[in-house]
């Protein structure tokens, strides 16, 4: 057994925790999922420190909270002098090989990785024309049209994953080879997927298996919500979604899901076969969930654990044990300090996230049971409904807390209430716990400093476009394809 582990990183966007079957779901096919379980660790409560895109990988690669890396959208660019972990395992003698979704903005597109392959969907730059989705346009994004555009068909999303899986295939069958030929270097391979982010689109062989099995959501749109969910809601166009969309759109979700399982099987297949398996240590996490219709809500956007609970499986042949389950609350931080800990790798120097990996050898001390997230968008921002947001959740033990700027906080006990339904903020009895956790959630997090670095951040970023839009400037990594490749089949 090799003392420095090869490390399989398999990163998926927009995977609601609830869809697998790992996690209790019968209907979700996720058998390669349900046998990274079987064989590893299932974290229960593992958290997004954002529940966007840019925001929670930029936090994840760093090892810092959006209010430190200054990425709280997914226009800002976390600077390229921030040290990342594939910096660390990287001066730690691994190679870094990350393929496909990195969803990093700027001139820096490595990021610390020594090879990086495929690329992204998007642009490398703001101000630089988005990409194309022909038919599907818009339904990638919180919009309604998101969820009256669902059903069968094809999305760029999905074939762009199939050019990942089979960049990601071919490079394991190298480094297989490499290893046949006696070069023991440890690697670090990344396999960054689109799905099941939206288009609620999916191939009618994976549509078709789930077309009337879906149920109806579980937690109904509450009759008296949250103020901002309910504005949320209403500025989304998703306050009035038909029968029939839902049924399209959670069936096409699950359908993508399935896909995604799919192709994480043919990697550990792959994987197996070159008799990589007992010494790689293989990790599934999503970058933030999806509400797909639960409590009248879609995408993510909000401190719900439909949108801000992730999967996270671990399996590591004879360091960890197979079949384990660990319902401490952890975030996609600790998963970056349990590479550097699994590796061997410096410690990210401003990063105070503890490895999570003494979670999962059932042999930690005084685990903080801790975890925080936040949620900020300016007026500028296309998702924003042109208001400001700014969030912060903690959960500690069974405790939800979340703040809000501008609107009433909220308490959840997740122990008596897990689908979120009693708000018990205006509870007398609950004053104490309320104070203790507003303090919390402010301390080292000033709503205004954050307001006020936006608004710079933004007028930036304004230059930057008008730059761009004259230059323009190159795509380094790109995954171009085009529009055609989206289509609706009805």
């Amino acid at each position: 057994m090799a003392e420095r582990p090869n490390i399989l990183f398999l990163f998926s966007d927009q995977h609601a925790q609830r869809v697998a079957g790992c996690y209790g779901d019968g209907i979700a096919e996720t058998p390669a999922l349900d046998g990274l379980a079987a064989a590893g660790v299932t974290f229960d409560a593992c958290h997004t420190p954002s529940p966007i895109c840019g925001p929670a990988r930029m936090s994840m690669l760093t090892g810092r909270e959006p209010n430190d890396t200054r990425v709280w959208t997914n226009n800002d660019m976390l600077p390229s002098d921030m040290p990342t972990y594939a910096h660390a395992l990287t001066a730690a003698g691994y190679e870094t090989i990350s393929i496909g979704r990195l969803h990093a903005l700027g001139p820096d597109q490595h990021r610390g990785f020594t090879t990086r392959l495929v690329g992204d969907h998007s642009p490398n730059w703001p101000g630089v024309a988005r990409h194309d989705m022909g038919v599907l346009s818009k339904t990638h994004g919180p919009n309604r049209v998101s969820v009256e555009r669902s059903g069968r068909g094809n999305s760029a999303y999905q074939s762009l994953d199939e050019a990942t899986l089979e960049a990601a295939l071919a490079q394991l069958d190298q480094l297989g080879e490499r290893r046949q030929a006696g070069d023991a270097a440890p690697f670090f391979l990344q396999v960054g997927f689109m799905l099941p982010h939206p288009p609620y689109v999916a191939r009618p062989e994976d549509y078709d298996r789930f077309e009337g099995r879906v149920p109806p959501a579980a937690i109904p749109a509450p009759d008296d919500p949250h103020p901002w969910v309910d504005w949320w809601r209403r500025v989304r166009g998703v306050a009035d979604v038909t029968k029939a969309e839902a049924a399209r759109s959670r069936a096409a979700y699950y359908a993508l899901v399935r896909r995604m399982d799919l192709h994480i099987g043919r990697i550990l297949d792959r994987l197996a076969a070159l008799g990589l398996s007992e010494d790689t240590l293989v990790v599934y996490a999503s970058d933030h969930g999806d509400h797909i219709g639960e409590r009248g809500l879609w995408w993510k956007h909000t401190m719900y654990d439909d949108s801000v609970k992730v999967p996270l499986l671990l399996r590591w042949p004879g360091r960890i044990p197979a079949g384990a389950r660990r319902g401490e609350n952890v975030g996609l931080l600790n998963v970056t300090a349990a590479f550097l800990e699994a590796a061997g790798a410096p410690p990210l120097p401003n990063s105070s996230a503890d490895s999570l990996l003494s979670l999962a050898r059932g042999t930690a001390e005084d685990w903080a049971d801790t975890v925080v997230s936040e949620y900020c968008a300016n007026p500028e921002e296309a998702y924003s409904g042109g208001r400001w947001t700014l969030q912060r959740m903690v959960r500690t033990g069974p405790w939800k807390y979340i703040w809000h700027d501008g609107f009433p906080e909220q308490l959840f006990d997740m122990q008596a209430d897990p689908e979120e339904r009693h708000d018990l903020a205006g509870d007398p009895g609950q004053s104490d716990r309320l104070a203790q956790f507003r303090d919390r959630a402010l301390a080292g997090w000033n709503p205004e400093a954050i307001r006020a670095a936006m608004a710079a951040r933004a007028r930036d970023r304004e230059l930057l476009c008008r730059w761009a839009g004259a230059a323009p400037p190159r795509d380094a990594l790109r995954w171009e394809f085009p529009p055609d490749i989206n289509r609706l089949d009805g």
